[in-house]
């Protein structure tokens, strides 16, 4: 897999320390590669979190797997550098992830696997270093256009909610392109839910009998969508059978069920509000990104939805998000784009 088709040769050279692993940690599963050179992705792989106790026995069962190794063209050296982004705050060197039960150091972990070099980011960090490498990659949904050197917006919805933007560098002279590019290390997706009418008024009320505090998260998430469907349900007076997220997608998908497409529908408005609040709090004018495992899956029934109506609606500051495009991230695994450029620069730095 060649992560950078319009800006990378079709075989770059191998990188001169040796293939990289590169991770992408998520609460449900966890995604490994081997970078063999510059954007070139090889041996990709998705484990279940559940069924390994560690990370660490996570990241030896990768390495053993036999197409990983076959994949590495120094086996013999093992694997001396590795990045991984995690679904969780990264703040020194205690991780204790938030929606799974794994906890490590970030050094004792980089000694057990025998690393030289280990960098743990956070995951909505890693995405947003991805955007600018994306291309085709994304699809449009509504109008506007993206502004030059302007900061990114971005969010998705999956276990949990992510958000984080990326902000451009100063240019180096006057009149000149940006830099870089810094990703902001957010937890935005626990801000507290905010409801705009009176449905989500009483899918609020609903919520807050399970949760002293509902925050976007608890909503515009897998379970969020879980727990959107048994408000609906109650609100109806005919609470429903007890409906996992995919089947509750599934069902709406298929036409088969009126509740679970009016699950989907809320959970879209509901979206397009935080995006759009994200927007407005960063000047993102480059445009806002919505990544996670939910959203790339609803097709096209996320462009019919009112998510893109609601994105915009801002009263006084309509006219300015009706300028601000918004994408859907199409890559399969976008992440592996970002957290190999933080590794690249931690090792090129002097």
């Amino acid at each position: 897999m060649t992560a950078f088709p319009s800006s990378l040769p079709s075989l770059s050279p191998p990188h001169a320390g040796g293939a990289r692993l590169l991770a992408d940690i998520g609460g449900t599963n966890a995604r490994f590669t081997l970078e063999v050179g510059p954007g070139r992705f090889e041996a990709i792989e998705v484990l279940p979190c559940n069924a390994y106790p560690t990370l660490a026995d996570a990241v030896r069962a990768y390495l053993a797997l036999p197409r990983v190794q076959v994949a590495n063209p120094m086996l013999h050296a093992g694997i001396r550098h590795a990045a991984i982004a995690i679904a969780n705050p990264v703040v020194g060197d205690q991780v204790r992830m938030t929606n799974h039960h794994w906890a490590f150091s970030i050094e004792a972990l980089r000694q057990e696997c025998g690393f030289d070099t280990l960098v743990v980011v956070n995951d909505f960090s890693a995405l947003a270093r991805s955007l600018p490498h994306l291309g085709n990659q994304k699809r449009q949904v509504g109008g506007g256009a993206p502004v030059p050197d302007a900061p990114l917006g971005l969010l998705g919805a999956g276990t949990g909610l992510g958000v984080s933007g990326l902000i451009p560098a100063p240019a180096p002279a006057a009149g000149g392109q940006a830099a870089g590019w810094t990703a902001l290390r957010s937890e935005g997706g626990h801000v507290s839910f905010s409801p705009v009418n009176e449905l989500e008024v009483a899918i609020l009320q609903y919520a807050w009998r399970e949760f002293e505090h509902v925050s976007a998260e608890r909503l515009l998430s897998g379970a969020g969508v879980e727990l959107i469907y048994r408000a609906l349900a109650q609100r109806a007076g005919r609470p429903g059978e007890r409906l996992d997220a995919p089947e509750i997608s599934r069902r709406a998908l298929a036409g088969e069920c009126a509740l679970c497409d009016e699950v989907l529908e809320a959970f879209c408005g509901m979206l397009g509000t935080v995006a759009g609040n994200l927007a407005v709090t960063l000047g993102a004018q480059g445009g806002v990104y919505i990544g996670g495992g939910i959203v790339p899956r609803l097709g096209e029934r996320f462009a019919a939805s009112s998510f893109r109506r609601r994105f915009e609606q801002k009263g006084r500051f309509s006219g300015y998000l009706g300028q601000v495009p918004t994408y859907v991230i199409t890559a399969d695994y976008p992440a592996f784009l970002g957290v190999s450029a933080i590794l690249s620069e931690k090792l090129s730095a002097p």
